[in-house]
C-alpha cells in the first residue's frame, strides 16, 4: 500500500468513527466537574448521538435538509450553544462536500429580542456559510405585542441570507398572511393532523397558487405507509419522520446514500406504485 493509499484509509476511518465521550485516566468522564456541569455534557454527548432528523423529497431519492432536534425544547440559557452547535454541525458536512441545508427551530419570543437577534446575527456571520444553507423555523405566531418587534427580527436574518421556515403549521388565515407577508420559505405540516384532517385540501391548494407559490411543503411525523400515499396524493415537497429515518449524528448524515435510502425505504411499499398525480 502506497503512503498515499495508507494516509486517504486513514483519513476515511477517522470520519467514520462514532463520537465518544472525552475520559480522563480514570475512566470517568469530565473528573472534578459539578453534578451540574457533569450532567450537561453526558447530555450534550446524547444529542451529538441521535440530534439530526434527515429530511427527503417525497419520492425519498434524495436528502434535502436536516432538522436539528435539540433546538426544539430548549431553555434560554441554552439557546445560543445549541444554535452555535447547529451551525457547527452544518460548516463540518459543507466543509466534507456535502450541501445540506440545516433547519435551526428558534422560539418566537427570541426573536422578538433585539439583544438575541445580535447574538444569532454575529454567530451566523462568524459562520461563514453560504447562503440557503441556514434556515430558522419559526415554532409558532408572536404575541399581539411582539409581532412589530418579530417582524424586525425576522427581516434582518433575512438580510444575513437565512432561510425562514414557520414549523407547526395548521393552516389558519393568520399564518397564511404570515407566510405571503414574509415570505416563507416552507412550511411544516404535522401529519397526524393531516390524518385527522385537521387541516383542509383548500388550505394545501391555496398554498401551490401566487403568492405562496415559492414556499416549499414540508411533512413532518411520517410515521405510516399512509402518510407516504397521502405526500404523493397532496404533492408535498419533502417529508421526515420515524418511516422515513430516525434522527442520525452528524457523521451519519455524510453516509447518507440517497438511492441506497430510497430503495430501502421505498422498495416494500404499496405507495410507490402512485404516479406523481396520486393515481394508481
Amino acid at each position: 500500500m502506497s503512503p498515499k493509499s495508507r494516509l486517504y484509509t486513514l483519513v476515511k476511518a477517522w470520519k467514520n468513527k462514532p463520537f465518544q465521550e472525552v475520559r480522563d485516566a480514570c475512566g470517568e468522564p469530565w473528573l472534578g466537574l459539578s453534578s451540574q456541569a457533569l450532567e450537561e455534557h453526558q447530555s450534550w454527548s446524547k444529542r451529538q448521538a441521535i440530534s439530526h432528523e434527515p429530511i427527503f423529497n417525497c419520492k425519498g431519492t434524495k436528502l434535502t435538509g436536516s432538522l436539528f432536534r435539540p433546538l426544539l425544547d430548549i431553555s434560554d440559557m441554552q439557546l445560543l450553544r445549541l444554535f452555535m452547535e447547529g451551525l457547527d454541525t452544518i460548516s463540518y458536512w459543507y466543509r466534507s462536500g456535502r450541501f445540506i441545508p440545516g433547519i435551526l427551530p428558534i422560539p418566537t419570543h427570541v426573536i422578538a429580542s433585539s439583544g438575541y437577534v445580535d447574538a444569532l446575527s454575529d454567530l451566523i456571520l462568524n459562520s461563514r456559510l453560504p447562503v440557503g444553507l441556514v434556515a430558522l423555523g419559526i415554532q409558532s405566531l408572536p404575541e399581539t405585542e411582539n409581532v412589530d418587534a418579530c417582524k424586525e427580527g425576522l427581516l434582518r436574518m433575512r438580510r444575513l441570507g437565512v432561510l425562514l421556515h414557520l414549523m407547526n403549521f395548521t393552516g389558519k388565515a393568520e399564518e397564511l398572511r404570515w407566510t405571503e407577508e414574509m415570505q416563507m420559505e416552507g412550511i411544516h405540516l404535522d401529519m397526524r393532523q393531516l390524518r385527522a384532517q385537521a387541516i383542509s385540501h383548500d388550505v394545501l391548494a391555496k398554498i401551490r397558487r401566487s403568492p405562496y407559490s415559492s414556499t416549499q411543503i414540508y411533512a413532518s411525523n411520517v410515521a405510516l405507509v399512509k402518510d407516504l400515499e397521502n405526500v404523493s396524493h397532496w404533492q408535498i415537497d419533502h417529508c421526515y419522520g420515524g418511516l422515513m429515518m430516525s434522527p442520525l449524528n452528524r457523521h451519519q448524515m455524510l453516509q447518507i446514500n440517497d438511492s441506497r435510502i430510497a430503495k430501502a425505504i421505498f422498495s416494500l411499499h404499496p405507495h410507490q406504485q402512485l404516479n406523481p398525480n396520486g393515481d394508481k
